[in-house]
């Protein structure tokens, strides 16, 4: 009845305005009437569109154009969100299984979307008609659900989810928020080259839609300077922190990880050439004495250094190969260092260029596997490593997020300068900042030459880790996102 009263009043004030200018002698053109017409027509579908109800204030959309799995900050985003009452719509890719928190969640339901194909012919035209479809499926996902109270979204990727986002949040009524993790058109121009008409397509885009939103959220005090000077944003920093369940592995947890793991990766395995004993469970790193029911680390095990990647563009993993390659150099030379396991983790789209490398080095005390590890197994690994590596962003303005799971495990690393990186990794302190492949070799010689001793360098940054652990990511997204909300 509602809304046949909408169409009634509307129809009668078009008729009055109509008959008013017939009144005074005015023709009125029918491309005139026709749009006067339309926009009556949809009033009251915009008005229905943007009718809230008592749980619209409780309702936020969260959205990344990339997969859930792997996006852990708006994964934390939708918890927070959920632990204080809201209904989370989570949307994304599903490329690989979501993490149990936020399967078992009652309050996240996750809507899937599929990352588009464009039309096969010149790259231009797959590009373009692939922006278009993903348009297409993200206004249709957005404008069917339920009217949200705010729209959430991870930047990059927003070609083209910033501009739909925005033009579903003026329909319906949302407020929209852009937690800037970097900039778009940044890692397109590590594959394209600054000066490529697509990229400085991507950063007129991103600088047209991104002052657009309500409010605004950065990873850096650099990238909220950025913002505020160069693209007239008012950010709002929030630092990445890690998650309560980032920390130190407990010991048996630890064997029973690198049992798992051993079963595909044969760097976790004891070695073949080793006897075993009645009533001793054994892996590289862990043993495991039945008799008395204790796990103790090997005394004589290798050092587990670990890294982690979405192998793109943005990160130049030949630097840490290098470095490797230097290291055994430094052991075929006399040095008295431990072997290495190195774990690079992650998925993406350089992944089998980089396997193809690695496999054609041919290490003797460099033991290197790529896992893709499950949601879970993750922070197990980081709390059970000896030390991390990490490399630089594109635009030089955004915080690994892999440094802050790390340092949250308390694990020392080693991680490539760039010019906010001091804003999370102190040198000499928790960490050591290298500039080449060849500085990082000398840095894992130094930190590893005392290994396995806690009274080394290494041992050091631990305790400094253990000492400056602060805020987890819950108290700080209280006190920063939660009154935007």
């Amino acid at each position: 009845m509602a809304a046949h009263s909408d169409y009634l009043r509307l129809f009668t004030v078009f008729v009055f305005i109509l008959a008013m200018f017939y009144a005074a002698g005015l023709t009125v053109s029918w491309s005139v009437v026709l749009v006067i017409g339309l926009f009556g027509i949809m009033l009251p579908l915009l008005r229905r569109m943007r009718q809230r109800t008592s749980g619209t204030s409780r309702r936020v959309c969260v959205l990344v154009l990339g997969d859930i799995g792997r996006s852990p900050r708006m994964r934390y985003h939708s918890l927070s969100l959920s632990k204080h009452g809201f209904n989370v719509t989570f949307v994304g890719f599903v490329e690989t299984k979501p993490p149990e928190d936020l399967l078992k969640e009652d309050k996240i339901k996750i809507v899937p979307i599929r990352e588009m194909k464009g039309v096969k012919g010149p790259k231009i035209l797959t590009y373009a008609t692939k922006v278009v479809f993903q348009c297409l499926q993200l206004l249709s996902v957005l404008m069917r659900m339920e009217l949200q109270s705010h729209i959430l979204m991870q930047n990059p990727p927003g070609l083209p989810s910033i501009s739909v986002a925005w033009f579903v949040s003026i329909l319906r009524g949302s407020r929209l928020i852009i937690d800037w993790h970097n900039y778009g058109y940044s890692i397109m121009a590590l594959s394209h080259g600054q000066g490529h008409p697509v990229v400085r397509l991507a950063e007129r885009y991103e600088h047209f839609f991104g002052p657009l939103a309500t409010h605004s959220l950065c990873v850096t005090n650099a990238m909220k300077a950025d913002l505020q000077n160069n693209w007239g944003i008012r950010a709002t920093t929030l630092y990445d922190r890690p998650a309560s369940f980032f920390r130190e592995t407990p010991l048996e947890v630890q064997h029973e990880l690198f049992l798992k793991l051993a079963n595909t990766h044969p760097q976790f395995q004891s070695s073949i050439s080793e006897l075993e004993e009645k009533n001793l469970e054994k892996t590289a790193f862990t043993v495991r004495d039945f008799t008395h029911d204790t796990v103790t680390r090997r005394p004589k095990r290798p050092a587990l250094l670990i890294s982690s990647t979405s192998w793109t563009e943005d990160e130049d993993f030949s630097v840490l190969l290098k470095a490797l390659e230097e290291y055994e150099g430094f052991v075929r030379g006399g040095a008295s260092l431990p072997s290495l396991v190195c774990v690079i983790t992650g998925k993406g789209p350089q992944k089998d260029h980089y396997r193809r490398l690695i496999a054609s080095l041919h290490l003797q005390h460099v033991n290197i596997c790529t896992p893709w590890l499950e949601a879970e197994d993750y922070p197990v690994l980081l709390g059970s490593a000896d030390l991390g590596v990490c490399h630089t962003s594109s635009s030089g303005l955004d915080l690994p997020m892999k440094v802050v799971d790390m340092f949250g495990c308390c694990l020392p690393v080693c991680a490539i300068h760039f010019s906010c990186l001091h804003e999370l990794v102190k040198h000499e302190e928790n960490g050591l900042i290298f500039r080449d492949f060849q500085e990082l070799a000398e840095q894992l010689k130094s930190l590893l030459s005392e290994f396995p001793s806690s009274e080394s360098k290494l041992g050091m940054f631990r305790r400094n880790l253990r000492i400056s652990r602060g805020q987890c990511w819950d108290d700080n997204w209280d006190q920063i996102v939660l009154p935007l909300i």
